[in-house]
């Protein structure tokens, strides 16, 4: 597809209890990093609202979006749900999730909790090499999610995967 975008190497998961802690997290990614749009919990009407917002400032500073759940918002690409043109991502929690992902075309697999987060309070962290293996050799994409930011990434890429993604690592 000539109008899909490179999998980014750095991404910002979005959700509801970022709250205004968003915008100055879209503005502190690198340009070409990627954004995965979420806020599930929002109501529909509100939702449109936000993410039209989040869509005029990914734009602007060359980000890569892609929309969890259904839109009528054209982004770069969708995670999970079904293929609307773009890029896919997908989460994988386990082997059976990630083997999902290979059957349903995506491009990259968010594999988590890398180690322990916010986000999963009761899920200890699988560590990079346990993460790795719920996504080796499926030919995709694998990005590192939970507890992660710069330090660890930098620590964590010798196990092979493309990239990270965070919500509280861009918040501060």
């Amino acid at each position: 597809m000539s109008d899909r975008k490179p999998i980014p190497e750095r991404w910002l998961m979005t959700d509801e209890r970022m709250g205004d802690a968003l915008w100055p997290a879209l503005r502190r990614l690198p340009p070409g990093s990627g954004v995965v749009f979420r806020h599930y919990a929002t109501p529909a009407a509100a939702r449109r609202v936000l993410l039209r917002r989040v869509r005029r400032l990914a734009h602007a500073r060359r980000l890569v979006l892609v929309v969890a759940g259904t839109s009528a918002i054209r982004t770069d690409g969708v995670h999970g749900g079904a293929r609307a043109g773009g890029i896919r991502t997908w989460p994988a929690h386990c082997r059976g999730e990630a083997l999902a992902g290979q059957r349903a075309g995506a491009d990259a697999l968010f594999v988590s909790p890398v180690y322990a987060t916010r986000s999963h309070e009761d899920a200890a962290g699988s560590g990079p090499a346990r993460s790795m293996r719920i996504a080796r050799g499926l030919g995709v994409k694998v990005v590192a999610l939970g507890g992660m930011n710069e330090v660890r990434w930098r620590r964590i890429r010798r196990f092979g995967f493309h990239g990270w993604a965070a919500i509280d690592a861009w918040m501060r």
